[in-house]
């Protein structure tokens, strides 16, 4: 297993040097602008090789299964749209008539939905026909959400591996966890180009990265939930900072009159970095944030019970919303 990693990365390194080097000659780059922080064009092509990667990965660890391999295959597609987005800056109903079609795929061909979102003590909360409509509104929600955290450098993928770290330690079956700890390294060994760290060609995730992110963690989550290898509130407060700032920041937007999908200067990233100026303080707050949400969700779940969980979760997004309105209007 360890030769197997070695060698995954040693390929995970050469894809990544090779993708940048055409991307810069290709001009397949994100121009700095007044909403960008970024000083240089960039090449915005870090999903599609993270999608490559991965698809390699298929064939060095052969063992993930039917399930986690359909994932990861049709996971390249939704890397696919996210970098035709990148590229022609498709508007937001076609960006998500594309972004359904794999979504569809996994949903009703591979039966990767959820069927019920938990037992609660008292109930359960089963979807019955709405299983397949829920489970894909879920699925746009998040890869949207994680869409919305790719703003500075790490954001997103220091945020994932928050995430990544969390499934590693819910889960016991070891097939999965392999699948998440090859993402792992790969999100660390990208953050060494996303910071241009020893004179890497410095790489965004782009549209093709946060979708493909996104979308590869909602069906591991799907996946779990439908096996009942985690309860599905716990997977909840896995996301947990995702959740509460895709909802918060498009409520706020709608009370203010705003357009929900025209990009801005208002996201969690945003407040960080302009409180802190430091890009990597504010990396830290928003790691911090969703485990430390995560944690108050798991003891709750193991020291209380599984409807004093649920019933935090939505509190806890209250106070997150009021407190995001409060330092939205003091430009904090």
């Amino acid at each position: 297993m360890i030769s197997s990693l070695l060698i995954y990365l040693f390929l995970s390194f050469l894809i990544l040097i090779l993708l940048s080097k055409i991307s810069y000659k290709l001009n397949l780059v994100d121009i700095p602008n007044k909403r960008k922080l970024h000083s240089k064009p960039t090449a915005y092509t870090g999903g599609i090789a993270l999608s490559i990667i991965l698809l390699l990965s298929l064939q060095i660890f052969n063992i993930l299964g039917k399930d986690l391999s359909a994932i990861i295959s049709i996971a390249f597609l939704i890397s696919i749209v996210g970098l035709i987005d990148d590229r022609y800056h498709l508007n937001i109903g076609g960006k998500l008539s594309l972004q359904i079609i794999p979504i569809f795929y996994l949903i009703v061909f591979e039966k990767l939905f959820l069927k019920d979102l938990g037992n609660y003590d008292y109930f359960a909360l089963g979807l019955g026909s709405f299983s397949v409509p829920f489970s894909l509104l879920c699925v746009l929600f998040l890869i949207n959400a994680f869409n919305y955290f790719d703003g500075i450098d790490g954001s997103l993928g220091f945020t994932s591996l928050t995430v990544l770290i969390i499934l590693f330690f819910l889960i016991t079956d070891e097939t999965i966890k392999l699948l998440l700890l090859s993402i792992f390294l790969l999100l660390i060994l990208f953050l060494f180009f996303n910071f241009a760290i020893f004179k890497l060609p410095k790489l965004f995730l782009g549209d093709s990265g946060s979708l493909l992110l996104g979308f590869i963690i909602s069906f591991i989550l799907i996946l779990l939930a439908k096996n009942n290898l985690v309860h599905p509130i716990l997977l909840a407060w896995s996301v947990s900072i995702f959740v509460y700032e895709f909802l918060s920041i498009n409520l706020i937007r709608i009370k203010n009159k705003k357009d929900p999908f025209k990009p801005g200067l208002d996201h969690l990233h945003h407040l960080f970095l302009n409180k802190t100026k430091s890009i990597f303080l504010s990396n830290f707050l928003m790691c911090f944030s969703n485990i430390f949400l995560f944690f108050i969700g798991y003891f709750s779940f193991k020291f209380l019970s599984s409807v004093a969980s649920l019933i935090l979760f939505i509190i806890f997004f209250g106070v997150f919303f009021i407190l995001r309105r409060f330092f939205l209007k003091q430009g904090i």
